[in-house]
């Protein structure tokens, strides 16, 4: 079950391409249990395989706050067939994450995430064309603007990829604006991670931007290029596969949001 465990997760668990990476570079394991469930634990819900506790290899047990996050995690596993794929379990990998991982360190995990701010994708704009610089403005403007009024985070914009130094203050006050509890700023993580961009995740954590506002907004430079040379079938594919966890972090987080 450890061995298990540890390809489930992933050795950078908070990495969902990493995680796919060593995933499919190790043979699947067969299914050895025939049903998987979920009972009630202190704390939460606990999944079960044929009535046994799920535990990490520090023999914690992973325990979920939310029962229909709880479901959703089991059913990863009812759906497996012969063998297991990690790949295919997205909700599992992330819960495994936070109990092992991000539970006792959840301001390491933070300060971790609030290092994209100084670098987040939204600082970069092309400078030509045209189109394309109207359409990064439409897609990125909103955040910032909201980032700015609301949180008082004033970020400095950069045409191109030259690096520019954000203001302290502005770290300081975004990253001020992150949730505190181990479930969302994991899954806040994730979706830092496959998006590029810290400011997207914390729009979505605060209700500014919805999921396929995010997703869209992360991609705006690769949809221009698909829109005009064409879509590249090993990019689509990539990117469909980043969408299951960016879709399984969205999860999580609506799941434990108060």
């Amino acid at each position: 079950m450890r061995e298990l465990f540890d390809e489930v997760a992933g050795r950078s668990p908070l990495d969902p391409q990493e995680a796919v990476r060593q995933a499919a570079r190790t043979p699947q394991r067969k299914r050895f249990y025939k049903e998987a469930g979920v009972a009630e634990a202190e704390g939460g819900f606990a999944i079960t395989l044929d009535g046994r506790p799920i535990r990490t290899p520090s023999a914690r047990q992973v325990v979920i706050p939310s029962r229909a996050l709880a479901d959703a995690v089991a059913a990863e596993w009812a759906a497996q067939g012969e063998t297991i794929n990690p790949v295919t379990m997205p909700l599992t990998r992330i819960a495994n994450s936070v109990v092992e991982g991000v539970i006792d360190r959840v301001e390491l995990v933070s300060d971790d995430l609030a290092k994209y701010f100084e670098t987040d994708l939204l600082f970069y704009r092309a400078g030509h064309p045209e189109g394309l610089v109207a359409r990064e403005a439409t897609h990125w403007d909103p955040v910032l603007f909201w980032a700015a009024e609301t949180l008082g985070a004033h970020f400095i914009l950069s045409e191109g990829i030259m690096h520019v130094k954000q203001p302290d203050e502005a770290v300081r006050a975004a990253r001020a604006a992150l949730p505190g509890d181990p479930w969302s700023i994991a899954a806040l993580h994730v979706v830092t991670t496959l998006t590029g961009s810290a400011l997207l995740a914390l729009a979505l954590a605060h209700g500014v931007r919805d999921a396929g506002q995010v997703w869209a907004a992360a991609h705006v430079d690769e949809d221009w290029n698909a829109e005009k040379w064409g879509v590249d079938e090993e990019a689509a594919a990539r990117r469909a596969a980043r969408l299951k966890d960016f879709q399984a972090a969205v999860a999580v987080l609506a799941a434990v949001k108060p």
